[in-house]
């Protein structure tokens, strides 16, 4: 049995016996290994307390100090420890001193701590004998007496010791709970029967019931204050002297990142103490619907708290930017109605990133490293630090200077920060800060040999442009403590780095690498496809920025999960702005003959005036009248509202019309003309309503256009979870019918126009349409099954 015992003692994790040797119970040491914050802290407090072992009260102090401190005043953790081992009188003894130490730390901060205050506040150093307790006890049982003879042991002992506890804050409360337990069983003796019952709690009288006639109407709750305003959950500038994060290291060091109240000073005087935020998309290929959420929160939280925010072009990559992309960026921006304070690129900060660097080297906190990409990857997985990471600071220097100026080869070094090879978190293994590339920048030119990596430029250039909030998506919360080490390492302004949930929407994808596949491999027909979700395919599909925006709206900004939002939630928002701006018009698409003559008025909206003569437009009713091929059966049945022989059904705006024969071709099934009669009277009074169109004058056929129709880009809906997510694409996708015919109205429609076509959905004019021939893309259908459960 003994053998076992040692072999599970060795087998135990270190910690644990150094949480053991401080008095902790064997469970409170296990639960706290079972939480890794708790265990770093723990450990951090230990080595921060400069303890082996100690008795069970310190470690009990040391414990409450390991998972109640207040992050804001991490800095005075130190001091607070020093206090609880410390052998002097002037010292915390009590869990009642460090509660009260911790509420005043909690609401200091980081600011500098003022110790006469904090020890008068805390009872640092006040001494409480037992034989002071005992007497104010016996001070209190005497005040209380007749309840106690009265209620016997149902009395309520913790007012008891509350009315002690008011003399003597700082005495130890469970010996004068003890003190009280023992003084009242000598005043009533030993528990009767009567005394182990359970008081009954009396009732409370309910008032009487006053007969009111109810309204079955439910009220609605009212909007929380964030659907009324997105951005309430964002601190102040002035707030942000916090600790952002803890930066936990293999060796239990912990870094508290967090502004000194200098630094925020100078940024508020720079600043004026307004918000700051940046968009900051890499220009490697077109926006989509995902960074019209980040615009929304970037941009929005400036304007809503009367602030600036950046459009800054992340080109830290020569190979990848393009002018057309940084074209296109701005002008998507602006169409989705946002105005940039000013336009900047990270290559603008390229010399201040530099100065940066070599500032590191001089830390310690950089090394040149000469792994491959394959040995690097190589030694994070093993975690083992690189041979070069220990190389002296003149060295590096020397070398990071030689390929600052193109002496050295491609792919024969790069920068590295010095972080923890050994962590947990790859994000903190050594990243690269700078790689060599002899290519020129399109923004600086061919001044620079070196480039800054992602992961050192963004962090800088959010503090060297005072940006108050850093907003970025949930995938970058792991990068976290990477980014605000290098911030720490360097004495920088903090900005407040906030995730929200990457916007994932349902038969599409959005990853900017399988976009650019589809493109490129003409999967589709380029970045506008109207079937892709980049902002530029939806707008030339006909989609609104407002539309786009009310949907981004709809969903919140919040923290939640990356869950899969159905493009059915799109649609509905697309279709609620079209049905209010765009006009309706008739569209055929059959070849299919009947008709009578006259001029008509249409409604270009649902509810247009009817004293308004701008909202109507004139539509032909000539002999020849075009339907659709599925409006007509030569069987009619029960559920059809279309036309059949012998039926009458109403043409849209115009007459009652009644088929009195058929005419066929060759056979049964060709069926080349539907002789009807109208009435001109309108006094019958049909239910099915049919959509139509005329010839606009005898033997002269109605204005021809293309439509082009589009379904669900991928057939499920979640793509990017399938291995050959490129076999998932919609064969059907996109279909052209060619030849379709139009009202006369049409034929001046000019790109950016919108229309509803009856009964087939809203369509947009499309940059492919010439003088010969107008190109329609339906934007959305008009079914709406999303919006009959209402938005979510």
């Amino acid at each position: 049995m003994a053998t076992g015992e040692a072999a599970a003692a060795a087998a135990s994790p270190p910690e644990l016996a150094s949480f053991l040797a401080i008095g902790l119970d064997q469970r409170t040491a296990e639960n706290a290994l079972a939480n890794r914050k708790v265990t770093a802290n723990l450990t951090a407090v230990i080595a921060e307390a400069g303890v082996s072992g100690c008795d069970k009260s310190m470690g009990n102090l040391l414990y409450t100090v390991a998972t109640k401190y207040p992050a804001n005043a991490l800095v005075h953790r130190p001091v607070v420890i020093q206090y609880i081992v410390s052998s002097k009188a002037s010292s915390i003894k009590s869990p009642a001193q460090l509660d009260a130490a911790l509420s005043f730390l909690s609401t200091l901060g980081p600011d500098p701590l003022d110790t006469a205050k904090f020890e008068e506040t805390c009872g640092v150093g006040v001494v409480v004998s037992t034989e002071e307790i005992q007497s104010t006890v016996t001070d209190i049982l005497k005040e209380n007496m007749e309840a106690i003879v009265e209620q016997r042991y149902h009395i309520n002992v913790g007012s008891l010791c509350g009315q002690v506890r008011k003399w003597y804050p700082w005495g130890d409360a469970k010996f004068i709970k003890e003190e009280i337990d023992k003084r009242l069983t000598e005043i009533l003796g030993p528990k009767t029967e009567a005394d182990n019952v359970k008081p009954v709690k009396k009732k409370k009288e309910k008032p009487a019931k006053v007969e009111e006639k109810k309204t079955a109407v439910a009220a609605p709750a009212p909007p929380s204050e964030e659907e009324l305003n997105p951005y309430s959950i964002f601190p102040q500038p002035e707030e942000n002297l916090k600790v952002h994060t803890e930066i936990f290291f293999s060796d239990g060091n912990i870094w508290r990142a967090h502004n000194r109240k200098d630094i925020l000073e100078k940024h508020l005087k720079a600043t004026g103490g307004k918000v700051m935020t940046r968009f900051p998309p890499e220009p490697n290929g077109y926006l989509h619907i995902g960074h019209a959420k980040a615009m929304f929160i970037d941009f929005g939280l400036a304007k809503e708290r009367n602030g600036h925010c950046y459009l800054r072009f992340d080109d830290t990559n020569p190979e990848a930017e393009k002018k057309e992309y940084i074209d296109h960026i701005q002008e998507i921006v602006q169409w989705m109605g946002w105005e940039p304070y000013k336009v900047t690129y990270t290559s603008d900060y390229f010399q201040e990133l530099y100065e940066l660097a070599v500032c590191l080297i001089k830390k310690g906190l950089a090394y040149v490293d000469h792994q491959t990409p394959e040995e690097i990857k190589e030694y994070r997985e093993k975690q083992m630090n690189s041979p070069w990471r220990d190389r002296p600071i003149e060295e590096s220097l020397k070398l990071f200077e030689d390929m600052r100026h193109g002496l050295v080869a491609e792919g024969k070094a790069t920068l590295r920060m010095k972080q923890d090879m050994q962590n947990d978190n790859k994000n903190m293994a050594d990243l690269i800060a700078y790689r060599i590339k002899f290519t020129p920048h399109p923004h600086a030119g061919d001044k620079w040999f070196i480039y800054p990596s992602y992961d050192y430029a963004h962090c800088l250039v959010d503090s060297l442009e005072n940006i108050t909030h850093s907003l970025c998506t949930l995938e970058f919360d792991i990068r976290r403590p990477s980014y605000y080490w290098l911030l720490v390492a360097l004495d920088q302004y903090q900005p407040y780095v906030w995730e929200y949930s990457r916007l994932n929407i349902s038969n599409n994808v959005m990853s900017k690498r399988k976009l650019n596949k589809l493109v490129t491999e003409k999967w589709v027909d380029g970045w506008d496809d109207p079937r892709l979700l980049t902002l530029a395919g939806l707008q030339r599909r006909g989609v609104s920025s407002t539309a786009i925006n009310s949907f981004i709206r709809g969903m919140g900004i919040t923290r939640s999960d990356n869950s899969l939002i159905r493009v059915e939630r799109l649609e509905y928002h697309i279709r609620e702005e079209l049905n209010k701006v765009a006009p309706r018009a008739m569209v055929v698409i059959t070849n299919l003959d009947y008709g009578t003559i006259i001029d008509l008025d249409a409604k270009k909206w649902p509810d247009a005036p009817g004293d308004d003569a701008s909202a109507y437009y004139k539509v032909p009713f000539s002999r020849t009248v075009y339907i659709e091929q599925s409006d007509f059966r030569v069987k009619d049945s029960k559920d059809y509202y279309g036309l059949a022989p012998g039926k009458t059904v109403l043409l849209r705006y115009a007459f009652p019309i009644k088929c009195t024969e058929v005419i066929y071709g060759d056979n049964s099934d060709n069926i080349v003309e539907i002789r009807t009669e109208y009435d001109p009277s309108k006094a019958t009074k049909p239910k099915g309503v049919l959509h139509w169109v005329a010839e606009p004058s005898p033997g002269v056929n109605p204005l021809k256009v293309e439509i082009r129709l589009f379904e669900k880009l991928f057939l499920s809906e979640n793509p990017v979870e399938l291995e050959d997510w490129l076999g998932d694409l919609n064969p059907r996708s996109k279909e052209v019918i060619k030849g379709a015919y139009a009202v006369p109205s049409l034929a001046t429609a000019a790109l950016g126009d919108k229309f509803q076509f009856e009964r087939l959905g809203y369509f947009a004019v499309d940059s492919d349409s010439t003088a010969e021939e107008l190109v329609f893309n339906r934007t959305v259908t008009l079914r709406d099954s999303y919006g009959k459960a209402g938005p979510k």
